[in-house]
């Protein structure tokens, strides 16, 4: 990893293992100190860009409060501290739609979030095209809200979320800050709906990392989330190495 980077990392298939529920996933030992002595060696141009809401990737990262943009980007923190929402209420009737599809088939889950909301078939992922084809169907019938909002498909997941926030609008604002502005922008997710947080950091000279399989515009590719571990770990060395020297009297 460049010791010049600003680093953009998606949170769930990336940084832990996906779970069978969203509230189950497991934050590996190696994160958070590795999290840490990478922001320290990269002066602070490390955020978080995740679907999750700001408030979990909070709580499952603690004690470390880092930059971050939860809900896809309808949620960031920004280097100053300073967290801007754009709140959006999801149509009702898409809503209803995925509620009664999660109340009638176990082991669905509906999740609510700030300006958004998912359905999620972790645990029946034989009811992956049922679920996406009753919420597609519903935003087609829905012609007023199919102009402002889209369905996301991700990893035993599809998100309805506000057409005008992305992950790549969140690292697009990431790169106007003096702490991330001049570095080279690297992108690491594993799914669709990372694609656009890639496209953001290849646009302006950096280069995406897909984790896992799939079709992906992304320069370069790593396995798994082991794969991820072994190189932010090496990555948090070297610049922590780098950072020792440059300090060095």
């Amino acid at each position: 990893m460049p010791p010049f980077a600003a680093l953009f990392l998606d949170f769930d298939g990336t940084l832990a293992p996906i779970a069978p529920r969203p509230q189950d996933v497991r934050v590996p030992s190696w994160l958070i100190p590795t999290l840490a002595r990478l922001q320290q060696g990269l002066q602070g141009a490390l955020a978080i860009v995740s679907g999750r809401p700001l408030s979990q990737i909070d709580e499952l990262l603690q004690p470390l409060r880092l930059q971050a943009a939860g809900t896809h980007g309808a949620e960031r923190r920004d280097a100053g501290g300073r967290i801007e929402v754009r709140k959006s209420e999801p149509p009702a009737a898409m809503v209803a739609v995925a509620r009664d599809v999660a109340a009638r088939y176990h082991g669905l889950i509906f999740e609510m979030k700030p300006s958004a909301f998912a359905l999620h078939f972790r645990q029946r992922p034989d009811l992956e095209a049922l679920c996406r084809d009753a919420l597609a169907h519903a935003l087609r019938k829905d012609t007023d809200a199919a102009v402002d909002w889209e369905l996301l498909p991700g990893h035993f997941v599809v998100e309805l979320k506000p057409r005008a926030v992305s992950k790549g609008q969140a690292v697009q604002a990431y790169l106007t800050e003096p702490m991330f502005a001049a570095r080279l922008p690297v992108f690491v997710g594993d799914d669709c709906a990372d694609e656009s947080g890639m496209r953001a950091a290849q646009a302006a000279g950096g280069f995406g990392v897909r984790v896992g399989p799939g079709q992906t515009q992304a320069h370069y590719r790593l396995a798994d989330t082991d794969a991820v571990a072994v190189w932010l770990q090496a990555g948090a060395r070297s610049a922590w190495s780098g950072e020792q020297e440059h300090a060095a009297p």
